[in-house]
């Protein structure tokens, strides 16, 4: 983090620390102190505090993790993919003895109902993932109604893993989950029986 500038310092300390312990656990001066940052640049660079930093947090971790999940669905097969990409995604929060979570759900269940704009901000970039995945599950021979279905059976599935994951210590909840998505999705592709 030494080599980027003060703002981006202050972005990258602040997600990482929502990752971690969420967002109201996590203050200015312990934002600015894993920035290395002096406390008054964070109103320097963001004069609305901490709610705008989250603002772009948000916005930031949002592209960060679409391009990330893109990479993983670039080559992978929507009729096959999901337990690997789960079970993949199980094994790196293992990997960081699931002590991170996605930044942009812990704001979100933290301030859904408190909150207005970063409810609006997060609920942006899970419209954007649900239209990426929308758009993947739409290469098979579905309908569009299907693939959105697909695409919300997908995020949500994996997203309550997460939460469970971290709190069981287990990659066990997101294994069987993406089994269960996969499940969804061949029954999505068996044409449906006519009387």
């Amino acid at each position: 983090m030494a080599d980027l500038g003060t703002r981006e310092r202050i972005l990258e300390a602040t997600a990482e620390l929502y990752r971690r312990q969420g967002m109201s656990a996590t203050g200015l001066k312990q934002i600015s102190s894993t920035a290395k940052a002096p406390f008054g640049s964070i109103y320097h660079h963001f004069p609305g505090g901490k709610e705008a930093i989250s603002v772009e947090v948000i916005r930031r971790e949002g592209v960060r993790y679409g391009a990330f999940v893109g990479t993983q669905l670039a080559d992978a097969d929507p009729a096959t993919a999901i337990p690997q990409l789960f079970e993949n995604a199980g094994r790196l929060m293992e990997s960081q003895d699931y002590s991170e979570a996605c930044s942009i759900e812990t704001i979100a269940l933290e301030v859904a109902s408190t909150n207005e704009r970063l409810r609006s901000e997060a609920a942006e970039v899970f419209q954007d993932w649900l239209t990426r995945l929308a758009q993947w599950f739409g290469q098979l021979d579905v309908t569009e109604q299907q693939s959105r279905a697909l695409a919300m059976s997908t995020l949500t599935a994996l997203e309550g893993a997460f939460v469970l994951c971290r709190t069981l210590r287990s990659i066990e909840p997101i294994v069987l989950a993406g089994q269960g998505v996969q499940s969804a999705v061949t029954a999505a592709l068996v044409p449906a029986q006519t009387p």
